[in-house]
């Protein structure tokens, strides 16, 4: 499976700043949660050829398996979970690294997690596993540099 969504956006800053814009426009946060749970329906297919132990990542408190293809030039990120909060937090962080270089991927700080307000709002065991998402992301890409 080689086909992907993402990049959106040219560079993973321009990512950024367009998920900052887009959680500007909610005014609360069940706006916001819906949201996530909407862009977590947006994730392209995953195969359930993948959903093996191999490509579990652990850390998360619910199902989330993620797999990992490419070289230092471009690195895309195929994953999904069995929660569709954790889900649209999956889609925002393929959305910055998916479908970037190494370089870029360890150049870019996940600012929009606190641009929009998410580290203040997720439970301890969501910022867990977010963070599991992310430093399998940046330890992927240190793999490949």
């Amino acid at each position: 499976m080689s086909e992907t969504t993402f990049p959106l956006e040219p560079t993973a800053v321009a990512a950024q700043a367009a998920i900052k814009e887009e959680f500007a426009f909610f005014g609360d946060w069940s706006e916001r949660y819906q949201y996530l749970i909407d862009l977590g329906r947006k994730l392209p297919p995953f195969p359930d050829a993948w959903k093996a132990e191999e490509h579990r990542l652990l850390g998360c408190q619910s199902l989330v398996w993620i797999v990992p293809q490419g070289n230092r030039e471009r690195l895309d990120f195929h994953a999904i979970s069995d929660s569709a909060i954790v889900s649209g937090l999956i889609f925002l962080a393929l959305r910055v690294y998916s479908g970037r270089s190494a370089a870029e991927i360890l150049a870019t700080e996940p600012d929009y997690i606190a641009d929009i307000g998410l580290a203040r709002h997720l439970s301890p065991t969501r910022s867990n596993g977010l963070a599991s998402l992310l430093a399998f992301i940046r330890d992927t890409a240190r793999q490949q540099a």
